[in-house]
């Protein structure tokens, strides 16, 4: 049996009011692989106002979701 982790989801935006709810869903997603993997918290990164990927990092404590835009970290 060969099983895979989602270790990362792109999220792109075709009409404003779905933002929200697809960021949603990509975090919901990525937040079941890190239960699967134990040990990695999510990083979002918003690239522009349409495109946004949410990714596995071991530089996020588990448990936590980061925001990234572009190159600098937002901290909570």
């Amino acid at each position: 049996m060969n099983c895979q982790t989602i270790e990362s989801v792109e999220v792109l935006i075709d009409r404003p009011e779905e933002l929200y709810d697809l960021l949603n869903e990509a975090e919901a997603v990525l937040r079941q692989a890190a239960m699967t993997h134990g040990s990695a918290g999510i990083r979002g990164t918003r690239h522009d106002p349409a495109r946004y990927t949410f990714e596995l990092s071991d530089t996020v404590p588990y448990g936590e979701t980061r925001e990234q835009t572009g190159q600098a970290v937002a901290q909570p």
